[in-house]
């Protein structure tokens, strides 16, 4: 099994962070790797989405449970079926004291069923989370920007 933690310090309103990663249909537009993304459903407090993700020749299509409290400002999403035996991640914005952006902590653990796909994930993973994070922060940026 893989996990990581981290928590960075961004230069954006921990409400406007929330907003982006919450904002999941928008995913395809701006995150690496993610080539389509559907509801199923909405229920309270969150959504049921299938995400397809490609790398290389690579393609996979899950379903998740995503959980969102936006008063608190975290997201818990959870695997509901596809290729992994586990995927939970884990998001909280905590605002910076004097209101200057807010610290993004963000939890993933994950196992792929097959073993081959769970090596090749095990050896690009850091490369994929920097590439991930980066592109929520130029979000954040964009969007900022654009108001």
């Amino acid at each position: 099994m893989i996990s990581h933690r981290e928590t960075r310090s961004v230069p954006y309103p921990a409400e406007l962070m929330y907003a982006v990663v919450s904002d999941v249909e928008k995913y395809p537009e701006f995150l690496p790797w993610v080539v389509a993304l559907r509801i199923l459903s909405r229920h309270p407090g969150g959504m049921m989405a299938e995400m397809a993700v490609g790398y290389g020749g690579l393609r996979e299509r899950y379903t998740s449970d995503i959980k969102l409290d936006p008063a608190i400002r975290r997201i818990d999403v959870a695997q509901i079926s596809g290729p992994f035996k586990t995927l939970e991640n884990h998001w909280q914005f905590t605002p910076m004291a004097g209101g200057q952006g807010c610290e993004v902590t963000f939890s993933i653990l994950f196992e792929f069923k097959s073993r081959l796909l769970h090596s090749v994930a095990g050896a690009k993973f850091e490369k994929v989370m920097l590439k991930m994070a980066d592109a929520f922060e130029a979000r954040a940026k964009a969007i900022q920007d654009s108001a």
